[in-house]
């Protein structure tokens, strides 16, 4: 269960966000979970969350490990460094605002792992694309173009996050079956690159308005492995509910 943040709160609101939601997961033995806050604030979650099974992550990192003048960019090796497990790669908003593509998420997710990260990679559909029933085919392109890419070890060590574009920030949320399928379908495509093994090893994630009330039936979905929370999770008690479900 992995909270992205996006570009809310101060290192002080994170401690206090902290200091709310570590005592209601404190008995939370059944998942792993992060959080994923802005750069400036992981400092403030490292500390905040020492000693505890909390994992902090970033939302974005380079494409290369090598310092540079990059004005703007961290390394994942940096994000190590600074405390973070994890790292959000190829998110929706990346690609819709900032000119994600296919091949960066493959050089972002080699340089996070060389920097012993763990990746959520992230794939998803426009409604466009739902409505035109083109969902499997642009998981395919994505797949292809952003994971295939990578060699049966490395893709091992990541985790894959299925967001419905349409579905993140708005309030819709794909029904548990329509995210079931398209969880089935990424696994499908893990099976026919990696084999049976790595398809039944990898953590899918559901991205798209997760909240206390449907993530009991998301989960339920036998495809669906944890989901990657936006608003939900920056209130202390509606994510610490979704940890808990």
């Amino acid at each position: 269960m992995a909270g992205n943040w996006k570009m809310f709160k101060t290192p002080a609101e994170t401690k206090d966000f902290f200091a709310k939601f570590l005592p209601l997961v404190a008995g939370s033995t059944h998942a792993d979970f992060a959080i994923c806050p802005p750069f400036v604030n992981i400092p403030a979650a490292v500390e905040a969350a020492a000693g505890s099974r909390a994992g902090i992550g970033g939302q974005n990192c380079y494409w290369q490990n090598k310092e540079g003048a990059f004005t703007g960019e961290v390394t994942p090796a940096m994000l190590k460094a600074a405390g973070c497990a994890y790292v959000i790669i190829g998110h929706s908003e990346r690609r819709q605002f900032f000119g994600e593509t296919d091949e960066t998420v493959l050089g972002r997710t080699k340089a996070a792992l060389e920097a012993g990260l763990i990746p959520m990679v992230c794939v998803g559909e426009m409604l466009a694309d739902r409505e035109a029933g083109k969902t499997n085919e642009v998981l395919a392109t994505q797949f292809n173009g952003g994971i295939a890419g990578l060699t049966p070890e490395e893709f091992s060590r990541i985790v894959i996050a299925y967001e419905p574009v349409w579905a993140i920030g708005t309030g819709k949320v794909a029904t548990p079956e329509m995210a079931g399928d398209a969880h089935k379908s990424i696994r499908a495509l893990v099976e026919a690159k990696f084999g049976k093994n790595a398809a039944a090893a990898v953590r899918i994630l559901y991205g798209g308005s997760v909240k206390p009330d449907n993530v009991k039936g998301l989960m339920a979905q036998p495809d669906i492995d944890g989901a990657l929370v936006g608003g939900a999770a920056l209130k202390p008690e509606d994510f610490a509910a979704i940890v808990n479900f």
